[in-house]
């Protein structure tokens, strides 16, 4: 029964420490002291699981604001049009523009960084392949 609650304290601190509290705040939410916090911190199979929550949670949100995205487009686009106020319009073709550049810059590097990735792959299959025939 120990086993359970420690799980159970473990996946709150997780969650708690994963949506940006600090080691205090959360110790304090789970009910926990906050040398027991620090303690699995310390653990390298806690963190590994504390990292992986942050890197789902990092996922989903940008999924969700990517899903988002196509709207929100549709909203700037409209403040451009002449009928709206000229600071709005102002405004919405800043933000389109510098939306735009970084859509474009990060689109360049998810490719650049694939092409890498493929390339050391390959390298990787090519240096296994000459290690296999000695």
């Amino acid at each position: 029964m120990a086993q359970k609650g420690k799980r159970n304290a473990d996946q709150r601190l997780l969650l708690a420490l994963a949506c940006g509290a600090t080691v205090e705040q959360a110790a304090r939410q789970v009910g926990i002291s906050e040398s027991t916090a620090y303690r699995r911190l310390a653990d390298p199979d806690f963190l590994r699981r504390l990292q992986k929550l942050r890197g789902d949670m990092v996922r989903r949100t940008a999924g969700t604001l990517t899903a988002a995205a196509t709207e929100a487009v549709r909203t700037l686009l409209e403040l451009l049009k002449p009928s709206v106020p000229h600071a709005s319009r102002l405004g919405a073709a800043r933000s389109v523009l510098e939306i735009g550049v970084k859509l474009r810059e990060m689109a360049e590097l998810e490719e650049r960084l694939t092409a890498l990735e493929e390339r050391a792959a390959a390298d990787a299959e090519v240096a296994g392949g000459r290690g296999g025939r000695r």
